[in-house]
């Protein structure tokens, strides 16, 4: 049966991603559409629920697709893998589903990057967030830095915007033009996706105390051929037989 479409169409062509190679993030405002926005609110507060009281090491917010059929469906739909594979290639494999929900009075997460393949620039790591309500960029909002991504650098870290400037920041310029690299706040309206390149520098403001949940969920996927290292994904779950995503689950 065909699975229900979950976004309307979109513009993702060689200057699209031109952009998304030069920034390090690109962002499809409005993608989401109407049904996916209300199944995605209705699983992320259903995984949420769940975390309470959790088995430690297996949480429902790290391994969300695992306790949710809605978003399990998403790893192989149709839609999803087209717009993965526009990006990566014919060739990829699945890593995460985690979601990233923000309840009021969130305090946000710090400067960091993730790892993938530093030692070759043929083979890249594509994170795809859902940002089902959207935010404001002083609440629960996504921060990045353009060009960050072009050093491959996997341990960014930094606690305010001022330690990275002075830290990791201090004199970087972008490899492509030269400019001097410098922190971008975003502001994303509802049904929003954001593509990032994994190597990113990124954080995320605190939610208000006085606003409701940002209900967001995050999709990684790799070009095969390089060990991503550990997947958040369990042993029984790589072993599942989901419609289309056989080949996904191979580690690489």
């Amino acid at each position: 049966m065909p699975q229900n479409p979950i976004f309307h169409d979109y513009t993702f062509g060689a200057q699209e991603r031109k952009e998304l190679d030069h920034v390090g993030h690109f962002v499809l405002p409005d993608l989401l559409t109407a049904d996916a926005q209300q199944r995605l609110t209705e699983s992320l507060a259903r995984v949420e629920s769940l975390i309470p009281g959790c088995k430690k090491g297996y949480e429902p917010n790290r391994f969300a697709a695992e306790y949710d059929s809605y978003l399990e469906s998403l790893i192989a739909h149709p839609q999803m893998l087209k717009l993965v594979r526009q990006v990566l290639g014919e060739d990829i494999r699945y890593d995460h589903c985690v979601s990233l929900n923000r309840p009021g009075g969130n305090r946000g997460i710090h400067w960091h990057s993730h790892a993938y393949a530093e030692d070759d620039p043929r083979y890249g790591f594509i994170r795809i967030f859902f940002y089902v309500n959207g935010f404001a960029a002083d609440d629960g909002g996504l921060k990045a830095v353009p060009g960050s991504h072009l050093y491959r650098d996997p341990k960014i870290q930094a606690a305010t915007d001022d330690t990275l400037r002075e830290g990791w920041l201090a004199g970087k310029t972008h490899p492509q033009t030269g400019d001097p690299l410098a922190i971008e706040a975003l502001s994303v309206p509802r049904g929003t996706v954001v593509l990032m390149w994994t190597h990113a520098a990124h954080a995320v403001t605190p939610r208000k105390q006085e606003s409701d949940t940002r209900w967001t969920v995050v999709y990684g996927y790799y070009k095969s051929g390089k060990d991503p290292g550990e997947r958040w994904i369990t042993p029984e779950f790589e072993q599942k037989r989901i419609p289309g995503a056989e080949e996904l689950m191979l580690p690489y």
